[in-house]
């Protein structure tokens, strides 16, 4: 028999009929997915904690060499549809950091560009891979001493995933979170102005050339020199946003009343609210996600150290406690949620002042949470955010609308 030919499942179930072999060569083929975390670190710059993800388990094992460099305060991290580069946004240098995932997930940094304002948020890629959307907080001329407002740098990314020059669209004070679709040519800014004025707005995307026109219901103007935005209504402090799979749900989480808002996308781009919101979340929501078959979402309640679960309803995206996970206990103030792509099952959630990523793995029955065995698993520094990709040899799950 030619071992070097055998599966690494194949070559396990000559192990467990009494044959002794080593296994690791096959080290890949237990590996689903890959899971990276933003920390800071006080006085000094920040890393990237890099883990591999065991298929069976889901438990979280530290990459060789974990963790990498990143710029100071690194605040969020998404990754490319093809899995094989991330891109970092250092919040207190102004900039985006790309990586390559190396074949056996280590990260490699490649280049570092420049936003078009200051102090950048959030970050999303449009579905086809083509741009990088950033929110930062100040446009040029405005800081803390002198606030004003933010906007979206556009990058351009090329076909080695390095990103070219980008343009700019001004947007109204303190963009903090931003969603693309995945069917539909449409890009979503969380505008957390001053109450009563929180809104989100919606933008058409060129797929061209990025550029983003704002949908029916989202005004972009200019009152004494600044930029003022006007869009769809989300409560008092929204902070976090999330589309379905299928393109045809927004939720927008709003830390303040400690609620959900659903919203309904319209051929065009705009946006109406769900006639039975907003939904209770835990205190403090944050961070947003949906799993991978566009059934179950996740809120991350800062404040209450848990993750509050609900099953989507796929006719009218109507949220509804999920059974078994209407409040499941993480550690202390976590920040934001990623769950695996491969399998889907395997959820990741970042803990700022406990130093750790908690571990949960979902019913894909009823999206009910239990904790992955041995989690939390440390972190250097203070986490927060992550994102998981999927391991190379094995699929990602697709959702069709």
């Amino acid at each position: 028999m030619n071992l070097s030919k055998m599966s690494c499942r194949a070559m396990a179930s000559v192990v467990s009929m009494g044959m002794v072999l080593g296994l690791t060569a096959c080290t890949r083929d237990y590996t689903v997915a890959y899971v990276y975390a933003t920390a800071s670190k006080k006085g000094a710059a920040g890393v990237v904690n890099e883990y591999a993800v065991d298929y069976q388990t889901g438990a979280l094992v530290q990459v060789t060499g974990s963790p990498v460099a990143a710029g100071n305060n690194p605040v969020s991290i998404v990754a490319a549809p093809n899995g094989l580069f991330l891109y970092v946004l250092n919040h207190d240098d102004s900039t985006v950091q790309e990586y390559s995932v190396g074949s056996a997930g280590m990260l490699t940094s490649k280049n570092t560009y420049k936003t078009t304002g200051s102090f950048p948020t959030a970050a999303a890629i449009d579905q086809g891979g083509k741009f990088l959307y950033v929110t930062y907080t100040y446009q040029t001329g405005y800081s803390a001493a002198t606030p004003g407002p933010g906007g979206v740098s556009i990058f351009p990314i090329n076909s080695d995933n390095s990103l070219g020059t980008a343009i700019n669209v001004n947007v109204g004070n303190n963009p903090v979170a931003v969603t693309t679709s995945n069917f539909n040519s449409f890009v979503y800014v969380v505008d957390q102005e001053v109450s009563p004025n929180a809104t989100v707005l919606g933008f058409a995307e060129n797929t061209s050339t990025g550029a983003l026109t704002p949908t029916p219901g989202t005004v972009i103007t200019t009152v004494a020199g600044k930029t003022v935005a006007t869009g769809y209504s989300a409560g008092t402090t929204p902070s976090a946003i999330a589309e379905d799979p299928t393109a045809r749900f927004v939720y927008v989480t709003d830390q303040a009343t400690n609620q959900m808002y659903g919203k309904v996308v319209q051929s065009n781009g705009s946006l109406v609210s769900m006639v039975n919101g907003p939904f209770a979340t835990g205190l403090y929501p944050v961070a947003v996600t949906i799993d991978p078959r566009g059934k179950f979402l996740y809120t991350v309640n800062f404040n209450a150290s848990t993750v509050s679960a609900f099953a989507l309803d796929p006719a009218t995206g109507s949220p509804s406690g999920s059974v078994g996970s209407g409040s499941t206990p993480v550690k202390t103030n976590p920040t934001c949620v990623t769950i695996e792509p491969a399998l889907g099952i395997y959820l990741y959630v970042p803990n700022s002042a406990d130093g750790s990523i908690s571990g949960e793995k979902l019913d894909p029955h009823n999206g009910g949470l239990q904790d992955i065995q041995n989690t939390p698993f440390p972190a250097s520094g203070t986490p927060t955010c992550a994102v998981a990709v999927p391991n190379g040899e094995h699929a990602t799950q697709v959702v069709q609308p």
